[in-house]
Formats: C-alpha cells, structure tokens, sequence
C-alpha cells in the first residue's frame, strides 16, 4: 500500500495523495487495503502525516520530528490502560496478605474451639492468600504484558510508516522509501528484500496471491 501511494507521488506529485487523503474510503489505493482501513489509528497517522506533507513548508528533519512526537503521544496514551492494570495485579498479593491476617485474627477468636473449626479458619485465611497470588500472577500480570507487548507490536506497525513517509519527503525513489519502511519492522514480521520487491512489481501473481 505505502508503494502504491509513494508510486502514485512520484508520478503525479504529492498533491495527487490529497483525494486520497480526503476521503480514504473512496480512495482507489487504500480501498484495495479494507484491514488497513479498519485499522483507524493507522489510517489516522498516514493521512494526517500526509496531509502535513501536501501543505509543505516544513524540512525533512522537522516533519520527522512531528512524527516523533506524534508517535510519543499515542504511545503514552495506548500504555495507560496496561500500566494500570500492572498496577491492579501488584496489589492483588498485598490484599491476599491482608485477607489472611483477618482470618488469623478470625481464627484467634475460636482459639478455644475444637481443633476442626479452627483448621476451617486457618484454611479460609490461606485461600485468600492464594487467591490473591493466583490471580495475579497467574491472570493480570500475563495480561497486562500481553497488552504492553501488543502496544509495542502497534508501535512498531505506525514506526513502518512513519520511516516510509520521511524517506519519501526526503526525495527517494519509492522503491528505497519502502525499503526504509521494511528495515524497521522487527525480523519476525519483517519481509525479505525479494519479498517485498515482488509485492511491489505490478502484475506479478505474486503481488496478486498477497
């Protein structure tokens, strides 16, 4: 997609990305992409930065400054609900603690009850000590990483095209700009070269196949 726009530049200059921009459900190149469209942060990100970059007037280096930012922001915002959740699951232990203190002081007064009563007491307080370490390390803590890791995943996703819309600002080939996209993607999501050269040769089954 990101080729298809940055060919579509090349040829026609950037102001040939403004419908596009304007009206992304309408637009012939992101219409061929639904599950980008879908994905509204994204889509948010590309078009605003592009927007930027039609108006003009700003140097390379400031417009990857912007997008720095920009980027910084959405990041801080899309942790919040991860760190607190971290922060729910830290004091799940320290609740399990307090639960089996008040069942001990539960228990001291049956002290001079029969033994099975007692162990009945004794027993509830442990399982609110279990309880609270069950469930958070067992439940919230693995979700709230699994949440951090899927934030960075999304951070890594908007880093591609923020490299590919620089590049491209900055004058390169889209072919080169795309490649500036490809190099910052994490190796195990990350295409090959030959991949990525065949997804962007018009035509090709390959291209077609993807």
């Amino acid at each position: 997609m990101l080729f298809q726009l940055f060919k579509l530049s090349q040829q026609g200059g950037i102001m040939a990305l403004e419908s596009h921009v304007e009206s992304p459900e309408k637009s012939s190149v992101f219409s061929k992409f639904p599950g980008f469209l879908a994905h509204h942060e994204a889509l948010d990100f590309l078009s605003d930065s592009l927007k930027v970059m039609i108006v003009g007037g700003i140097s390379p280096h400031d417009l990857d400054t912007l997008l720095e930012m920009d980027l910084e922001v959405r990041h801080h915002h899309a942790c919040l609900p991860a760190a607190t959740l971290g922060k729910v699951g830290d004091s799940l232990p320290g609740l399990g603690i307090v639960a089996a203190v008040l069942g001990v002081v539960n228990t001291m007064g049956a002290i001079d009850g029969p033994p099975a009563e007692i162990g009945e007491k004794v027993g509830a307080a442990l399982v609110g000590t279990f309880l609270g370490i069950l469930i958070c390390y067992g439940f919230v803590q693995p979700l709230a990483s699994r949440l951090e890791q899927y934030i960075a995943d999304e951070g890594n996703y908007e880093q591609c095209i923020r490299a590919g819309l620089v590049a491209l600002y900055k004058g390169m080939p889209p072919v080169i700009a795309v490649e500036f996209a490809r190099r910052v993607l994490p190796e195990e999501v990350r295409p090959s070269f030959e991949e990525t050269e065949k997804l962007c040769k018009p035509g090709k089954p390959e291209a077609v196949a993807a």
